[in-house]
């Protein structure tokens, strides 16, 4: 049987900063156990903007430096950023401290490797091993601040923007988080009027990553695209690796469309992996039609975009992504990039000529309901068996839908989705699920 990681969760090691498993004392014990795996002679560590960043970043240099490491630190910069310039100077890794779309009371740990990706279960698993290995000689390694590296990000992927392709009156939401720091440097090294780009939710201070704006707060966008009659605005989340759209209308395109989108663009392009694309098991029935139209396999894999990349890899699909903005796209990123994305959307709307207004219409979505229950014990606790039985007689209620239950990998709660041609019917079965779901929280 398979050994589950008892730190490591579905993106790193997550906790309220300072208590249970992240805090300094951790940092410190996963830094040194990073360096002893990783046998890495030169790291990058980057950043979102939460108060308690510097205090875990110093603890988790501390540790890899004690193993004779140069650790670089980048400040504030989105976790694509990190993985960029782990591949620009040829870095053994790299390390970001942040709980992505977590409130400002959460932080993170995660670790990539040194093809800038996300490691694998088996590896993290590996670090929890080292971690509670007995003591070993140690070294003296160096630290060096670097913080230009987020300008060289920033360069590269406005590099990435078709002129042609800039729509004037954008918005950006910047979730309070580390894109308030690239997206600037963006816009004045593009094509972008800046007359006529808008950029809110970009105050740095710590306190207030995520809070009322980015990806978990679509509100905030879309009502500030409706009242100054924009054309587009793209929101984030606290590091930055997920995007979500909002066209002139306010109504949301979400990480499904997106891939519509990129999808039809990489097979009118013949990029590499065109045929095949990557999606969770959260994605929307509708994508998988959509794709086959234009002659794409569609794959699922579990929630991740680091199983999201696992499968690209094992398949060679082009493109890759969930529901909630995390998007890979093959030879532009190793991983969820929301700034990257943003980008090669605009490319991909001018070269196939799209309506970005119509987008939401055509697309046509299966009506979907997520819940989420709050667990009152762990994890571990929650007899997922029985959980699953119960879904499995509701299942044989929607034959041309599905149900999908799971455990969330970073927050205390099940995750319950239903799907199907009929709205009515999603809401009693999701109604009837969660009642009778309840008891095994």
């Amino acid at each position: 049987m398979k050994r589950e990681r008892k730190l490591f969760g579905t993106d790193g090691v997550r906790d309220i900063a300072n208590k249970g498993n992240m805090t300094s004392e951790t940092a410190l014990k996963l830094g040194s156990a990073f360096i002893r795996f990783n046998n890495g002679k030169r790291i990058i560590i980057g950043r979102d903007t939460r108060c308690s960043g510097r205090m875990l970043e110093g603890a988790l240099y501390s540790g890899m430096s004690s193993e004779g490491a140069e650790v670089i630190l980048a400040g504030i910069i989105p976790t694509p950023g990190i993985s960029f310039a782990v591949r620009h100077m040829n870095a053994d890794g790299g390390a970001v401290i942040s709980a992505s779309h977590n409130p400002p009371e959460y932080n993170g740990i995660k670790f990539l490797g040194s093809d800038g990706c996300k490691l694998s279960d088996d590896e993290e698993l590996a670090i929890e091993d080292i971690m509670n290995e007995s003591k070993h000689e140690r070294a003296i390694g160096n630290i060096i601040d670097m913080p230009e590296l987020v300008n060289l990000y920033a360069n590269h992927i406005a590099k990435i923007l078709n002129p042609d392709a800039v729509i004037d009156n954008v918005v950006f939401d910047c979730a309070n988080g580390a894109s308030a720091v690239t997206v600037p440097i963006l816009i004045q090294n593009t094509a972008f009027d800046t007359h006529k780009t808008h950029v809110i939710s970009h105050d740095i201070h710590g306190h207030n990553i995520n809070t009322s704006a980015g990806v978990m707060h679509m509100e905030n966008l879309t009502g500030y695209v409706k009242t100054h009659g924009l054309s587009l605005g793209f929101a984030f989340d606290g590091d930055a690796d997920r995007v979500l759209i909002s066209d002139r209308h306010g109504r949301i395109i979400d990480g499904d469309i997106i891939l519509w989108v990129l999808g039809r663009w990489y097979a009118k392009n013949k990029f590499s992996g065109y045929e095949k694309a990557v999606v969770t098991v959260m994605s929307n029935m509708a994508l998988e039609t959509h794709l086959a139209h234009e002659g794409i396999e569609t794959l699922r894999c579990p929630v991740g975009d680091r199983y999201v990349l696992e499968r690209m890899r094992e398949s060679g699909a082009g493109i890759g992504g969930e529901q909630s903005g995390h998007i890979i796209a093959r030879g532009f990123t190793g991983t969820g990039d929301g700034l990257c994305t943003a980008m090669l959307f605009l490319n991909a709307i001018y070269d196939l000529g799209e309506d970005i207004s119509s987008l939401v219409d055509r697309f046509g979505r299966y009506p979907q309901r997520l819940t989420n229950l709050k667990l009152k014990r762990s994890v571990e606790e929650v007899d997922m068996k029985a959980v699953e039985e119960i879904a499995k007689e509701y299942q044989n209620k929607l034959p041309d839908g599905r149900i999908f239950i799971r455990t969330s990998g970073t927050e205390p709660l099940l995750r319950i989705l239903v799907e199907a041609p009929e709205i009515g019917l999603v809401e009693e079965i999701s109604c009837i699920l969660s009642s009778r779901l309840e008891e095994y929280c």
